[in-house]
């Protein structure tokens, strides 16, 4: 494999900044690479080949010019295909957008490019980022590089496949309800959902707009800190957006400590359910955290177990006033217009051809809890049942810095293995809702592998609101004891996909 696509996207950016390699160069090999890869992982929707290489000489014409590039420019990254950018299609993994071209550049997408960032593609997601697995996708499920039969996660699996395939260093996923966080516990990478707000959510197709957030993901702490930097901070097109200064990620990351540092474990994200190697990969992990220097606690969140029926009220209320706007009067798909048909009845077949299954569950159901009578009784409650969520994070930051949990039950499951029980899929957010409820800043750190089945196990990390800063020291310190453990990170024991090279 080509030394450049397992680099790290600090190490590259800074020899394109040193001209000791083109960004060119770099985009070249890991177009390569999604060569190479894709049959196997189906992690992009769209390659933009001659946009990338076209973006990489413009990075290399201003480092000729003498300009001062910034540390990841000429670095290519996976965009989420959530996220409009104006140079390739946003479908949201859904026939209903298919083909669909956007006037307009997300304020992130637009951040990226400012930034010398060489997007190189978008990627595969859970129709309208619905789903845990990528299996919702309209374009066939995404693969897990570590076991090609297992799930990479979701609704972010694209973005953390590329990431694992070495397809590209860095990635940028959105996390409603674990969706970024989720995909990079099972796909051995690093995914942070920052602080509710943190991060523009201009361009972003809303599912859920009280819980929608953009956030960073790459299989470094640091690569991830400086993607963080560059995406975040104030943005006047979103209501939403949060007016302060964005929290030392960088410093965080590359002065990674935890002694001195409060850590809370929340007993209620534990226990039956939870696979044996998960668990115990999380107890090492706690205990890694006290040998260097944490204080770690037990903390009772009582109304954490009550997080999964209240997001699955909240979240497909949300959606289905959103996606009320796929009414193929405006744009997207259009079924059945020939002339004889009333405008209702148009509507009615476009969305019954455009939009999959688990993206109807979620209209119906939602339709149903703010329909009139309903309203109090589902919808109301659980925004009663999200306050008191809310305050026990809040009496466990009175005593804690972070809190730590495993971040999913149970490593990756096989592909086809829940799709029939979405019970059983939702429940692999079981851990990730209560910091999404709470519009807290949350991560997923890899902290090994779970010893029955080989495959990634991730230590979720939860800071308050604007402490975005913490996680990088957990997952910092974290990382370097761990790699210094193991003879290197974790992504370097990767299996060799069959036929990559």
């Amino acid at each position: 494999m080509n030394e450049l696509v397992i680099s790290s996207a600090a190490s590259l950016g800074a020899a394109v900044a040193a001209g000791q390699v083109s960004a060119e160069e770099v985009t070249r090999a890991h177009l390569d690479q999604i060569t190479e890869a894709e049959p196997q992982v189906n992690a992009f929707l769209h390659v933009a080949t001659e946009e990338a290489l076209a973006q990489a000489r413009a990075v290399d014409a201003r480092r000729a010019a003498g300009e001062q590039l910034g540390p990841l420019a000429g670095v290519p990254l996976a965009l989420k295909d959530v996220l409009t950018w104006t140079k390739a299609p946003t479908t949201c993994g859904s026939k209903m957008l298919e083909g669909w071209v956007p006037p307009y550049d997300a304020t992130v997408t637009r951040r990226l490019v400012d930034a010398g960032i060489v997007i190189v593609g978008k990627t595969n997601l859970d129709e309208f980022a619905m789903g845990s697995s990528t299996e919702n996708s309209a374009y066939g499920s995404t693969r897990n590089p570590w076991d090609t039969d297992r799930v990479p996660g979701g609704s972010g699996g694209g973005s953390a496949a590329a990431l694992a395939a070495f397809e590209a260093p860095l990635a940028i996923g959105t996390d409603t309800g674990g969706s970024i966080r989720q995909p990079a516990s099972v796909t051995g990478t690093v995914g942070i959902k920052p602080t509710y707000g943190g991060v523009s959510r201009y361009g972003l197709v809303a599912m859920a707009s009280s819980l929608d957030q953009v956030g960073p993901c790459a299989r470094s702490v640091l690569d991830a800190a400086l993607l963080h930097e560059v995406i975040a901070g104030h943005d006047p097109m979103d209501s939403t957006s949060i007016d302060q200064p964005v929290p030392a990620v960088v410093d965080a990351a590359r002065h990674a400590d935890v002694s001195g540092m409060r850590i809370g474990v929340v007993r209620e994200l534990g226990g039956a359910g939870y696979a044996p190697g998960v668990e115990r990969r999380f107890r090492e992990a706690v205990e890694l955290l006290t040998r260097l220097g944490a204080d770690v606690v037990e903390v009772s969140c009582p109304t954490f177990g009550h997080a999964l029926p209240a997001y699955y009220l909240i979240q497909p209320s949300e959606c289905s006033s959103n996606l009320a706007r796929f009414d193929a009067m405006r744009y997207g798909l259009r079924v059945g217009d020939d002339g004889t048909t009333s405008a209702e009845e148009v509507m009615a077949r476009t969305r019954e051809a455009g939009f999959g299954d688990e993206v109807k569950r979620r209209i119906i159901l939602g339709t149903y809890a703010l329909s009139s009578g309903y309203y109090d009784a589902y919808y109301g409650s659980a925004q009663k049942v999200r306050t008191l969520i809310i305050e026990d994070f809040n009496r466990a930051w009175a005593d804690c810095d972070v809190l730590v949990s495993p971040t999913t039950p149970t490593t990756a499951f096989r592909i086809g293995e829940r799709t029939d029980d979405p019970v059983a899929m939702y429940q692999a957010d079981l851990c990730t809702l209560p910091a999404s409820l709470a519009g807290n800043a949350a991560a997923s750190f890899p902290v090994g592998l779970a010893p029955e089945d080989g495959l990634p196990v991730g230590l979720q990390v939860m800071a308050p609101p604007l402490a975005d800063d913490r996680l990088y020291r957990v997952g910092g310190a974290l990382e370097a004891a761990l790699a210094e453990e193991w003879g290197g990170p974790l992504w370097r024991q990767l299996p060799e996909l069959e036929g990559v090279a």
